[in-house]
């Protein structure tokens, strides 16, 4: 008897071809389409996304031959994924909704709806690998990245888990994009000529500032302009000492003295740092970018140029409650320090830097200064191909 695989089936290309692999490689394949969002507020775009999105799944699913089933978890999203967005956003934090949705909805609520319909796996359409090792008896699969490099989603996987990984399949980890959609063309799929999603995970691209002004009231506030020759502490070196770990992490602070007023804005919760957009404050040189904000005193400090001091930082700290090991077996203990290759958003070049493992946290310092480490994002550290853990940016 084949096994019952229920894949994700977005409307989109590579959940489409991932659906006909699986079938082609035996598996009974049901696929799921998820309803996370029906509120078109601050959507750039007229008409609600998602029911054109289910419409494709579904004459995908005909093609392919396999059910498509229509699930509601929009409750669940709002609740996991657009509160906690919310609350980040007005702490003056810039999360992740892509990264909470696969942690949440797509490996969370969705897997308890994939055991109804009698699942033995989960699929998805990501760009990403699987792996078993074999440590001390025990198996651990390994999260690797995808095969197309230009692609690779792993890193918005950071955070799920063994338990997780345990019972998934990525269909297409294997093939490049345009393979992808040289595949679906051949297969006549409705699909292969959709433009890949933009934006927020199952909501769509937004106007951020009108999308969270649902619950972020606008506030006036000062835009305060830092000098380019200001003395940005800490400058040492890669490799640091235990007692270098907690200047080399701390974010550069300013106030209104350390510069000059500029311009005014509508809430410093609705800016992030490295932003260009949104400043509407001209007559400089080169372009003005967000190097830090202070959503209590409601200022939004920026710098001019993309290569202004105040938007690189040499390290950043994840606190401990906040360390995810998607490898437990390969976890670092207090005391230890290891070379891994790191990323802090996404289709950013993995860079070599260390972790140091305390008490209190994880400290990692860069080989060469990062261009906008923001709080409330993630760092996820890889060895090779293989991505190791993640957690949630404090500072």
């Amino acid at each position: 008897m084949s096994k019952h695989v229920v894949i994700g089936l977005s409307g989109g290309v590579d959940s489409s071809v991932a659906a006909w692999i699986l079938k082609e490689q035996g598996y009974e394949v049901t696929a799921l389409f998820m309803r996370n969002w029906n509120d078109t507020t601050g959507l750039l775009q007229s008409s609600c996304h998602w029911e054109d999105d289910y419409l494709f799944a579904e004459m995908a699913g005909r093609k392919i031959g396999i059910p498509v089933h229509l699930v509601d978890l929009s409750d669940q999203y709002h609740e996991k994924v657009i509160d906690y967005m919310f609350s980040e956003y007005e702490n003056g934090r810039t999360p992740n909704p892509d990264i909470l949705c696969n942690r949440e909805i797509k490996f969370d609520s969705f897997v308890q709806e994939a055991e109804k319909k009698g699942a033995d796996y989960i699929a998805t359409g990501h760009y990403c690998r699987k792996e078993e090792a074999v440590t001390d008896g025990r198996t651990y699969y390994r999260l690797l990245a995808g095969k197309d490099k230009n692609k690779d989603q792993s890193y918005f996987l950071c955070q799920i888990s063994q338990n997780q990984l345990a019972r998934i399949l990525f269909p297409v980890g294997n093939l490049t994009k345009p393979e992808v959609r040289s595949l679906a063309v051949k297969l006549g799929l409705p699909t292969a000529s959709r433009k890949d999603s933009q934006g927020i995970c199952f909501v769509g691209k937004v106007h951020l500032p009108t999308f969270l002004q649902q619950k972020l009231k606008a506030r006036k506030g000062d835009i305060v302009l830092i000098p380019s020759d200001l003395d940005f502490k800490p400058n040492i070196g890669y490799g640091q000492t235990e007692n270098d770990l907690t200047l080399l992490s701390m974010p550069y602070h300013y106030s209104r003295e350390s510069g000059k007023v500029i311009g005014t804005h509508d809430g410093a919760h609705f800016f992030t740092i490295g932003q260009r957009k949104g400043i509407k404050t001209g007559g400089f040189r080169e372009p003005l970018f967000v190097i830090a904000t202070d959503v209590k005193e409601n200022i939004v400090y920026v710098g001019e140029g993309k290569m202004h001091p105040g938007l690189y930082r040499k390290g950043l700290f994840v606190k401990s409650r906040e360390i995810h090991w998607i490898r437990p077996d390969l976890e670092m203990r207090t005391g230890e320090s290891r070379e891994y290759m790191v990323r802090i958003r996404y289709r950013q070049p993995l860079q070599p830097a260390t972790l140091f493992r305390k008490t209190e946290g994880i400290y990692i310092i860069f080989k060469t200064p990062q261009r906008g480490i923001t709080p409330g994002q993630f760092a996820a550290w890889y060895d090779g191909e293989e991505l190791l853990g993640s957690g949630v940016i404090d500072r």
